[in-house]
C-alpha cells in the first residue's frame, strides 16, 4: 500500500484528473441545490409575509407592543397578566399574582413576578405563556412548575416565574 504513494501516476495523472473534476461536481451537483433552498427561502419569506400582514390587519395593537420605549415605561404585571388571562378565557379566580419591587443592577432595572393559575388546560396555558412573551419581548419566563389535577383529564395547576427587564 505504501508504494502507491511512491508511484508518480498517482501524482502526474490522478490528482489533476481529481483537481479537474471538483469544479464540475460543484456546478453539477451544489450550485442546483442551492438554487433550490434560495427559491424555497424566498417562498417561505413571501408566505410569512402574507401572515405578518394578516396579523397587523386583525390585530393592529400589536404595534404598540413594539416599541420598548413606550412599553417599558408602561409595563405593570397586573395589567398584563389581566389582559391576557380574560383574552385566553381564564377567570380572575382561577389565578393569582404576586410582584416584586423594581430592582435595579448595573444600570438595568428589572422587576419579577409569580403568576399561579389553578385549574387550566394546557392549551390555555400555552396560550397564555405565548402570548405573555409575545407581547413583551423583555418579559422572560424563567421557572414554570406543573402539578397534575389528580382525577381529571387535563386540568393543571401552573406556577410561572416572570422577569420583566425595563
Amino acid at each position: 500500500m505504501k508504494d502507491i504513494y511512491k508511484n508518480p501516476i498517482l501524482y502526474y495523472i490522478i490528482v489533476p484528473i481529481v483537481v479537474a473534476l471538483w469544479p464540475l461536481l460543484v456546478w453539477a451537483t451544489y450550485l442546483p441545490r442551492v438554487e433550490q433552498n434560495w427559491e424555497g427561502g424566498t417562498n417561505e419569506y413571501k408566505q410569512a409575509l402574507a401572515v405578518m400582514l394578516d396579523i397587523l390587519t386583525i390585530d393592529p395593537d400589536r404595534l404598540e407592543f413594539a416599541d420598548t420605549n413606550d412599553v417599558a415605561a408602561e409595563f405593570d404585571y397586573a395589567v398584563a397578566v389581566d389582559k391576557i388571562a380574560s383574552q385566553c378565557r381564564i377567570s380572575a379566580a382561577n389565578y393569582k399574582l404576586s410582584a416584586g419591587p423594581v430592582m435595579e443592577s448595573r444600570d438595568q432595572k428589572s422587576q419579577t413576578a409569580k403568576v399561579a393559575l389553578k385549574g387550566v388546560d394546557m392549551a390555555r396555558f400555552a396560550e397564555f405563556l405565548s402570548t405573555m412573551q409575545l407581547r413583551w419581548a423583555d418579559l422572560q419566563c424563567t421557572k414554570i412548575k406543573l402539578t397534575k389535577k389528580k382525577g381529571l383529564p387535563d386540568t393543571w395547576d401552573v406556577d410561572l416565574d416572570f422577569k420583566y427587564y425595563y
